[in-house]
């Protein structure tokens, strides 16, 4: 096992009727900007159970916030939050609203062009107002983590930040608010909860036998509990196994110790930046055509993967090392979340376009061993036409 520190300092509230500790959380003279999404939790009554939480404080609400946050939204929530003198944020709705949250909580206190914050990655961030966060959607464990992805949207740029000054004060999650998602929303969340997972677990042996156990018995539960959050969307205890998986499938415990890939993840960020396919539908595309080309690097743990969580125990090893990636594309399909570039009308003009856009952000080759070039991810794309 590698050595690490691990540091966090988020209060989780969890379970039924918890958006009430926001009372608790919140000082009662702050001015709070509450941030949101679409709508939704406008029409589900979370919102009016987070005003009633929030009585007595002065609240401006700010919605609207992208699916993938556009920073061009989120410039005009830091006008307004330093226009309102506000010294509190609390973010309701899934992760991107949570990713959008921290980043104006950046950028409020930013001297400079808030744009340099994601061009430095978060590294030039020195103070942020608190955040907090109430999710209803949970997919990216942004609410107990340091990390952010935003999109540019004039020029089709996807960055992340990272800093510790951002990370969520305190975060609520109650699993009934999640039983309103559409399938499309809870499908997302269950495949980037699995690849959350995946990124810190499919690399290469280190000894870290807590790591590993703690990440297959996730992919376990993520495995059993997705399909059954489709066929039963008010199963409280499914919702409940998913919400929490999904934090802690990115809360920084699993990949503290252990080597991380991470490599999907930014291919397919270029996806959405370019295209605007949801962020889980580039990992599905992505990861099985990954795995394949990369086979050699992550053999070993690509064969503890296809036995500890899939039961493969039969057949040579490329034999099991082919079924674990089939089996797990066939559950990213079973999701509804389809995993060919061509089944989002996509053809091989995207292959040159990503592999562009990587060299304009990536300045080392991506993956565990730095050895996924724009010329590898290229054959990866070609690989999930």
């Amino acid at each position: 096992m590698q050595s690490f520190t691990y540091w966090n300092t988020t209060r989780i509230h969890f379970g039924k009727g918890q958006i009430a500790r926001i009372a608790e959380e919140v000082p009662a003279d702050a001015r709070v900007l509450v941030t949101y999404g679409g709508g939704s939790v406008l029409r589900n009554g979370v919102m009016d159970q987070v005003r009633a939480a929030l009585a007595g404080r002065t609240v401006i609400e700010f919605g609207g916030i992208e699916a993938n946050p556009h920073f061009e939204t989120l410039v005009k929530a830091a006008e307004l939050a330093r226009a309102e003198k506000v010294d509190f944020l609390l973010a309701v709705g899934g992760g991107s609203v949570a990713d959008g949250t921290k980043f104006v909580a950046a950028a409020a206190l930013f001297e400079g062009d808030p744009w340099d914050i994601l061009v430095e990655r978060g590294t030039n961030v020195r103070a942020a107002l608190p955040v907090g966060c109430v999710i209803t959607l949970p997919a990216t464990g942004s609410e107990m983590n340091r990390n952010a992805v935003i999109t540019r949207a004039s020029t089709q740029d996807k960055l992340p930040m990272n800093s510790v000054h951002v990370m969520p004060r305190f975060s609520v999650l109650d699993p009934e608010t999640t039983f309103s998602l559409p399938p499309r929303q809870t499908a997302n969340g269950v495949v980037d909860s699995f690849m959350h997972v995946l990124e810190q677990y499919l690399t290469y042996p280190v000894g870290a036998k807590v790591q590993d156990r703690f990440a297959e018995g996730l992919l376990l539960t993520i495995l059993e509990e997705g399909p059954k959050a489709l066929g039963e969307p008010a199963n409280y205890e499914v919702r409940a196994n998913l919400m929490w998986a999904a934090t802690l499938a990115l809360n920084d415990l699993l990949s503290r110790g252990v080597p991380g890939d991470w490599a999907t993840h930014r291919i397919g960020h270029e996806l959405t930046g370019l295209y605007g396919l949801d962020h889980a539908a580039t990992l599905a595309v992505v990861l099985p055509s990954l795995l394949k080309v990369k086979r050699a690097q992550k053999r070993e743990k690509l064969l503890q993967y296809a036995e500890r969580v899939f039961g493969i125990t039969t057949g040579s090893e490329d034999e099991r090392i082919d079924a674990a990636i089939e089996r797990t594309r066939a559950f990213f399909e079973a999701m509804g979340v389809r995993t060919r570039l061509a089944d989002y009308g996509l053809d091989a003009k995207v292959i040159p376009e990503v592999a562009e856009k990587l060299r304009q952000h990536w300045q080392v080759p991506l993956g565990e061993h730095r050895d996924v070039t724009p010329e590898v991810a290229s054959e990866i794309l070609e690989l999930a036409l």
